[in-house]
């Protein structure tokens, strides 16, 4: 068939309207047909055959005609009309109402229920799927259901995906004042505390370029317990107006100082475990050192924040966020796709824009992003000129992304004139709603193929309350492993479910609190507020321990009740004394290498040890945790114990570690280590802990001081597995509960039993991360007492020869369920780095 090419081509359009009438006239005949064919293979019975009936009673619609009849009798005038509309007026269920109420989302605060427990705006997601629990005021999500296993596909994300929790239980306190105002208050209630010492890392947390970890402690008392550790971060000074200032006062007075300094805002990331006590303790920080020129206001209920984790974290940020508009001053950056540092600056500006990723850690970097929804898979927000309102539809449709210069024109029509996250106390716009934004899809994708749009209520009115772009701000935490990225999305409360929602269709998987949990195990972090047992937080996690444990007793017969052991760990049970008995320890051991390892001579010489030490008396505990180096100096100092063989990591100091472990005349010297005095204040290190060989350690475990023995008899290479066992019987007096309610540690009087028996030193507060099948053996972490395991390391050290020397402590573990120990490994973590601040 010849086919005519000068004749133009005629693109056909389908009509606007569509008249079925005529539609099936002129199919009539196939119709007729197609019955005729139907019919007669079900011999004109066109009833529905019996057999292939649902078995339900849906089509009786029986008594739903005889409640509308007698709903007619009732308005057609009966007698008792009104008694009898009240009756039949039934009360909306509470599973209806609980949906109403949830798919509303305020700007501001959490939904409520009847005693006051807060939700988040993903409770409903979290609810379908994970098991909920009440903690922190909050219901959580603890995490997916089942018996707490799951770990290995876990960790398997975690390496090649990424992985998401609503963290919007953490509140936002900010800071505002002048600037050494709040340098005083912060370096009263934080350790470490901010200093120009610091050198560039101050400047940079204080021109807000990047973000400062520290624990918070009552106003000038660093020694006395922590009440959370905290994220802080500063506002640009280049942002800052004097418009912003709440407090008018405080903008005439510093007009009037010439010399006074900036005014500043501050902001402190507080977990909801802490947060009440947190804002007390500021609030009298800031009335007590700078009578009232600086000033301390909760952002709860305003700010949200999502956090991912995971290899391909940045990968999914740079897919999903798109800036509308940026400030320049951060270290994060933009990039032009598909424009060269050498193209028109005209063409460059309009170029789609998008997020480069490739930044350092602790960065914070402030942006206004479009609504996610809007994004299509070549990433780019569809805008038609000269119309906000078509922000919604599909690819085909010719694109244009707005640039800086024509974001305030877009915006102007129906959102307010912010760009700043900092301005939450102003008021922040929500999102558009899912129906609305569903709906103008549609109209367009109707409007594209000529079928006309369909009206939905009154949109404009909605559209007026809204937005289509979200300020957020990002942080980019530090890696503790390399295969793993932590990023956090800060943003309004009102725009988390908006983002949960698009994160998780573009590939994440979310996670509740028990497997955050083991995140931070495996990443070698410590996790709020189970790694932190100086702070209130904890205790109050601990009765809930005890109370879900007494509840499981008592849910089967008491001959099948499990052994009853100390929630919370008997801290106070490890001793300072216990260095004195070491010695005796180190006297069996110059026996040994002059006799030999004779059982029953060893047997004998590690008697007589622990007898020494069964004359130790309990001493309450009264220590503190050190979690920065300089506080362990300072701490050795102060007992004049600077020869301890611990190694903080500190910038002025030059002792080095293999110096001493190379030296045996340095040993020597540091043989005469001054004993701690009965009494003194204890000081405890976080240590990791792997096992030498097998072993699974739980939490609560105990960490134990092993003989010489016990090293030389696990270490031997003909050796496979030395069984160090307690008896079974003396398992259940280890620890005896007082009338009061405090555990005791009980010494052994029995000759025979105390050759099994090791002095505690430290105890377990995260435990491995069951079912991992990995390369790398598991970590588990721990709190041992500094002094204690230092004495470990000398008397290691002058056991075996320099070539067989670790920087490791050998320890041994025992579960509180357990009777056998099992060796392990422990490294300081303030050997390794300068602070152990930074938390998950």
């Amino acid at each position: 068939m010849a086919v005519n090419a000068s004749k133009p081509r005629v693109s056909e359009v389908p009509p606007h309207e569509l008249n079925v009438r005529k539609f099936v006239e002129s199919r009539a005949s196939e119709l007729e047909g197609l019955h005729s064919v139907v019919a007669k293979r079900l011999n004109n019975d066109f009833r529905s055959q019996r057999e292939k009936r649902k078995r339900t009673t849906g089509h009786d619609d029986r008594v739903a005609r005889k409640k509308f009849r007698k709903k007619r009798r009732v308005e057609s005038g009966h007698p008792s009309s009104k008694d009898c509309l009240a009756k039949l007026e039934k009360k909306v269920s509470r599973s209806k109402r609980r949906s109403i109420e949830f798919k509303k989302n305020p700007e501001t605060r959490f939904c409520t229920s009847g005693d006051g427990t807060k939700r988040l705006r993903t409770h409903i997601w979290h609810a379908k799927r994970f098991s909920m629990t009440k903690l922190w005021g909050f219901y959580m999500p603890l995490g997916l259901h089942g018996r707490g296993r799951g770990s290995r596909a876990l960790l398997k994300k975690l390496r090649s995906g990424v992985l998401i929790h609503d963290a919007s239980y953490y509140g936002t306190v900010q800071l505002e004042g002048p600037q050494d105002k709040l340098l005083l208050v912060l370096s009263s209630v934080m350790v470490p505390s901010p200093s120009k010492h610091d050198g560039e890392n101050f400047d940079e947390n204080l021109s807000g370029n990047i973000f400062g970890s520290a624990v918070l402690h009552h106003t000038g008392k660093p020694s006395s317990p922590p009440i959370a550790p905290v994220t802080y971060m500063w506002r640009p000074c280049q942002r800052i107006t004097t418009k912003e200032v709440h407090n008018v006062d405080m903008i005439d007075e510093l007009r009037r100082n010439s010399a006074g300094t900036a005014f500043r805002q501050l902001w402190l990331c507080i977990h909801a475990a802490a947060l009440t006590e947190a804002c007390e303790a500021l609030t009298y920080a800031c009335m007590d050192l700078t009578g009232g020129s600086a000033r301390c206001i909760s952002l709860e209920g305003q700010l949200g924040k999502v956090e991912l984790i995971g290899s391909k974290a940045s990968e999914l940020l740079e897919k999903m966020l798109l800036p509308a508009c940026c400030v320049p001053e951060r270290l994060w950056y933009l990039k032009k796709c598909n424009a060269d540092d050498n193209s028109d600056p005209g063409k460059l500006e309009n170029a789609p824009v998008s997020i480069n990723i490739q930044i350092s850690s602790s960065s914070v970097i402030q942006l206004t992003v479009k609504d996610p929804r809007a994004l299509t898979k070549k990433k780019q927000s569809i805008v038609h000129e000269g119309n906000s309102c078509n922000l919604f539809c599909y690819e085909e449709v010719e694109t244009k992304t707005p640039t800086n210069s024509s974001f305030q024109k877009l915006e102007s029509g129906s959102v307010v004139d912010y760009s700043d996250l900092w301005d939450v106390c102003e008021g922040i716009c929500p999102p558009m709603e899912e129906s609305v934004a569903c709906m103008e899809k549609y109209n367009q994708l109707n409007e594209y193929i000529g079928l006309g749009i369909k009206k939905f209520g009154n949109q404009n009115a909605l559209k007026s309350k809204c937005s289509r772009y979200c300020p957020i701000l990002l942080l980019k935490h530090e890696n503790p492993a390399d295969h793993v990225t932590r990023c956090s999305i800060i943003l309004p409360l009102s725009w988390v479910k908006v983002f949960w929602n698009a994160l998780i269709l573009n590939g994440a998987h979310a996670i509740g609190l028990r497997e955050k949990h083991w995140i931070a195990c495996e990443i070698g972090l410590p996790y709020f507020p189970w790694d932190y047992p100086d702070c209130s937080a904890y205790s109050y996690i601990m009765e809930m321990d005890v109370t879900a444990t007494n509840q499981k007793m008592t849910q089967c017969p008491s001959s099948q009740w499990p052994l009853e052991i100390p929630i919370p760990p008997p801290w106070d049970c490890v001793k300072l004394n216990f260095v004195k008995s070491l010695s005796e320890v180190d006297k069996s051991l110059n026996h040994i290498r002059q006799h030999g390892p004779n059982d029953d001579l060893r047997g004998n010489l590690v008697r007589n040890a622990i007898c020494k030490l069964s004359e130790t008396t309990s001493i309450p505990f009264e220590g503190f945790m050190a979690r920065t180096s300089c506080r362990l100096n300072n701490f050795l100092n102060t007992i004049s114990a600077n020869r301890l063989l611990l190694f903080p990591r500190m910038k002025d100091q030059n002792i080095s570690m293999h110096k001493f472990m190379n030296d045996d005349e340095l040993l020597e010297h540091n043989a005469d280590v001054s004993e701690m005095n009965r009494g003194e204040t204890q000081c405890f290190l976080r240590v990791r802990l792997r096992a030498y060989k097998r072993g699974v350690f739980e939490q609560g475990a105990m960490v134990c001081a092993p003989n010489a023995v016990d090293i030389m008899s696990w270490t031997r290479s003909d050796c496979d597995d030395h069984q160090l066992q307690i008896p079974q019987s003396s398992l259940e007096s280890y620890f005896v509960q007082l009338p009061s309610g405090k555990w005791e540690l009980q010494i052994p009087e029995n000759p025979s039993t105390r050759d099994s028996y090791r002095h505690p030193i430290g105890f377990i507060t995260t435990g491995f991360v069951r079912g991992r099948q990995v390369p790398s053996k598991p970590m588990a972490g721990a709190h041992c007492e500094a002094s204690l395991i230092s004495r470990l390391r000398l008397e290691q050290w002058k056991m075996l020869p320099v070539r067989r020397r670790r920087k490791e402590i050998y320890v041994l573990v025992r579960n509180m369920r357990s009777t056998a120990y099992r060796l392990a490994l422990a490294t300081v973590v303030l050997e390794q780095q300068e602070e152990d601040v930074k938390f998950m």
